[in-house]
């Protein structure tokens, strides 16, 4: 994959200080490389294929299995009410909710919060208990809220923390070295952005509310190494292109990854994100049968049930500030496009 490579070289030292990316096709890995080092200062460790990012809202579609894993036991019904596990929705709006809706962003529930509005909160109070911005699947908005009131529904589902929940999760899908909350054990780790709040932040979660949370949330917090994002990908397209994946069942892997909220910049399946257009981040190449997902530090996946094949793409870009990493993502995939063709 020199195209690929050489596009994630190019932006090293500009974009990002940090990137591992893997390439895998047939459920095997046709390529996986490290780039760069933790940060820009002189002597910082290098990264390897090992090595754990912050992966944002990667955490998502990790979260998402775990309630169709819930709802494969029968433990959840995907269009059933939720009124039993959240009985502070009774009577309002929020009664007409269902996993299938939070799980395609089409609860109703609102994007997020300023974490500046959220200091001295309950984060997971202010999530099931705020007002929607929309009727329940009445439209696509893309909520934070909504999968960190899928944390609290697996913690109050299963009577344990979300950490233990997403813990046998994890180890279900294959992804053996993610997990809340990373010790210093496991290596150094790639330093996400400066802020005036918490200073360098690294080794930490990133996102505002998912610390507030002691690093524990639906939306965020995970960390973990591109060979176990692209571990949990294969759950979804090696059940589309015919291998079995006992992780979850096959009806359920196969609803996941097809149209359950149309939106006209990024359609929703059940907890990832399908190709739309040519400018979504997956680029241009891939068939718009792809599904993935991205990460607001700078992390990717995207899965072609088509060509049976994956991109991983993790990266620490917020360290040169916030901006949109899509034209290096989707620069990328289609150079991979190219190259597996």
């Amino acid at each position: 994959m020199k195209a690929a490579s050489g596009i994630v070289r190019a932006a090293l030292g500009k974009r990002f200080t940090a990137a591992v990316l893997r390439v895998e096709r047939g459920g095997a890995v046709v390529s996986e490389e490290a780039f760069g080092a933790v940060d820009d200062s002189a002597g910082a460790p290098p990264i390897e294929l090992t090595t754990r990012f912050d992966l944002a809202s990667l955490t998502k579609p990790f979260v998402a299995t775990a309630i169709l894993i819930a709802v494969g036991e029968g433990k959840l019904a995907l269009d059933g009410p939720l009124t039993g596990i959240v009985p502070e929705w009774r009577g309002l709006p929020q009664a007409a909710i269902t996993p299938r809706m939070l799980l395609a962003h089409t609860s109703g529930m609102q994007s997020g919060a300023d974490y500046r509005v959220l200091l001295g909160h309950n984060l997971e109070r202010f999530a099931v208990e705020r007002s929607l911005g929309a009727a329940p699947n009445e439209r696509v908005i893309y909520s934070d809220l909504g999968f960190i009131a899928l944390g609290v529904i697996l913690a109050r589902l299963h009577g344990e923390s979300l950490a233990t929940v997403m813990s046998r999760t994890l180890a279900a899908c294959g992804a053996t070295q993610t997990g809340f909350r990373p010790s210093a054990e496991v290596g150094p780790m790639p330093a996400t952005e400066e802020d005036g709040w918490r200073g360098r932040v690294r080794g930490t979660v990133h996102d505002e509310k998912a610390h507030l949370m002691n690093g524990v949330a639906g939306h965020a917090g995970l960390f973990g190494t591109a060979r176990d994002v692209a571990a949990l990908s294969e759950v979804f397209l090696g059940t589309s292109c015919g291998r079995r994946r006992p992780a979850l069942a096959a009806h359920l892997a196969g609803e996941a990854v097809v149209e359950q909220g149309r939106d006209a910049i990024l359609r929703r399946g059940l907890g990832w994100a399908l190709k739309t257009t040519q400018e979504n981040s997956c680029g241009a190449l891939l068939s718009r049968a792809t599904f993935g997902h991205t990460g607001f530090t700078g992390t990717c996946v995207w899965a072609d049930p088509q060509r049976d094949l994956s991109v991983v793409l993790l990266t620490n870009a917020v360290y040169f500030g916030r901006h949109d990493l899509r034209d290096v993502r989707a620069a990328v995939c289609d150079a991979v496009a190219c190259e597996a063709a």
